[in-house]
């Protein structure tokens, strides 16, 4: 860890001389680059500046308790020293925490796919709860929503839909929502007031750039279609439905919101790069032999994760043991605290893994 610091100090520095050159502006993406380094290299070096300030600042006490004659001054002295200590402690896990590098999809906007699992209907209604959920959340944070293909049914449910959230670490905040989600509720079709059981899917891609993925054009099918909605009534009169067939792997992609064609092709073309993105990316992932499964999950689409018990306003999230009494306030959008406990359980993982 010394070497590590040592290394980032120095480079800390270069970083310093760097943002004070005025003919870095000149160039947008290298001034973003290195702004954006040295923000995260300050929190470093601020944190490791901390753990040493209050190591000198134990060392002091400990000299003074030891030239202190009076026993109640002592005391206090005592007092303050384990005060110090635990402040060095909590720092020390800052800087451990900080000095775990940062996984670069974090930072990536993201594609989310919402669908209708057992359950049927209700199913269905629960998913569309689920996209009002994340969109609340979403609008809270500043991002952007955006919905790229939906099949509503005819009680205003959601079969499925695609959408897409840009922001400030998209990824980071929503990557662990990947997985199945049970509902256990009185559905609004049930006239005898019992309980049901119906889950959803949700699966959240890290959205790629043209440049991370190649796609040639003769391994794609493209078939335009007019569009149908609920009850089989045509959206629209003209062919401005797509389905794209990636023919090596045989996804299957189908848009039709837009009553464009062009923009319909062009939205397909996104789910696609993002559902080939997140291919390559599980397999680099199997791939590291030293790799470790986090707590919260591997990120399968048919693991089950949570479960939102209406009748109890309780949510639970199977991965780390985490029971919230406030579902009605989560289905507002006030996910952050199960967010971050999410984000705390990856990141313990990811000590552990690191010290042994």
């Amino acid at each position: 860890m010394n070497e590590r610091l040592v290394s980032i100090q120095e480079r800390f520095k270069e970083l310093d001389l760097l943002v004070q050159d005025p003919n870095l502006a000149k160039d947008p993406k290298k001034y973003r680059d290195v702004m954006k380094e040295h923000a995260q290299l300050s929190e470093i070096v601020e944190a490791h500046r901390r753990c040493e300030e209050l190591e000198k600042n134990i060392q002091e006490t400990e000299a003074l308790l030891k030239e202190e004659k009076d026993p109640g001054m002592k005391e206090l002295i005592k007092e303050e020293l384990r005060e110090l200590e635990i402040q060095l402690q909590d720092a020390k896990d800052r800087l451990k925490f900080l000095l775990i590098p940062r996984d670069p999809l974090d930072e990536k906007n993201i594609i989310m796919e919402i669908r209708g699992g057992a359950g049927g209907d209700e199913a269905a209604l629960f998913a569309a709860d689920l996209f009002r959920m994340y969109s609340r959340y979403a609008e809270n944070q500043g991002w952007k929503i955006e919905v790229m293909s939906s099949n509503e049914t005819e009680l205003g449910g959601l079969k499925e839909i695609i959408f897409s959230i840009a922001g400030k670490n998209v990824y980071e905040n929503l990557r662990y929502e990947s997985g199945v989600h049970r509902v256990q509720r009185v559905p609004a079709t049930e006239a005898s007031g019992r309980i049901h059981t119906s889950t959803v899917t949700v699966a959240v891609l890290p959205e790629a750039e043209e440049t991370e993925i190649e796609i040639r054009p003769e391994d794609l099918r493209i078939d335009v279609m007019r569009a149908g909605g609920p009850g089989g009534q045509c959206v629209n009169t003209t062919d401005s439905a797509v389905r794209i067939t990636h023919l090596p792997t045989g996804i299957v992609v189908h848009c039709q919101d837009e009553k464009s064609q062009i923009k319909n092709k062009a939205k397909a073309m996104r789910i696609l790069r993002a559902r080939l993105f997140e291919m390559e990316e599980a397999k680099r992932q199997a791939e590291r032999a030293e790799a470790r499964k986090s707590q919260v999950g591997t990120g399968d689409r048919s693991e089950r994760i949570r479960t939102y018990n209406f009748p109890q306003n309780r949510l639970t999230d199977h991965r780390i043991n985490l029971t919230l009494y406030k579902l009605d306030l989560i289905m507002q959008g006030d996910l952050q605290e199960l967010f971050d406990a999410l984000k705390l359980s990856a990141r313990e993982e990811l000590l552990k893994a690191t010290a042994s």
